[in-house]
């Protein structure tokens, strides 16, 4: 008697289990500049959580905010130059 686990292997195969495509991961590499932005940002948010921001804290949040807006807007003006226009 088989089991209808090992029949429908492919059928019932859970999406977590698969390995991300070469497309998947060009797209991860092209948004890693805003990523690492966002992920400093959220460092800085972090250490200023639990005491009132000084001077320097109010310069470090207000870097890190400037580099996820300047990451965002490379990202979207590279993807708005590799898309074809619609006429």
């Amino acid at each position: 008697m088989n089991h209808i686990g090992t029949v429908q292997a492919v059928v019932t195969a859970d999406l977590s289990d698969r390995e991300p495509t070469a497309a998947e991961l060009d797209a991860i590499e092209d948004e890693m500049p805003l990523i690492d932005a966002e992920r400093e940002l959220l460092e800085v948010q972090i250490a200023t959580l639990d005491r009132t921001p000084s001077e320097l804290d109010a310069r470090r949040l207000r870097r890190a905010r400037r580099r996820v807006l300047a990451a965002r807007r490379t990202l979207a003006n590279r993807d708005g130059a590799l898309s074809p226009e619609v006429a």
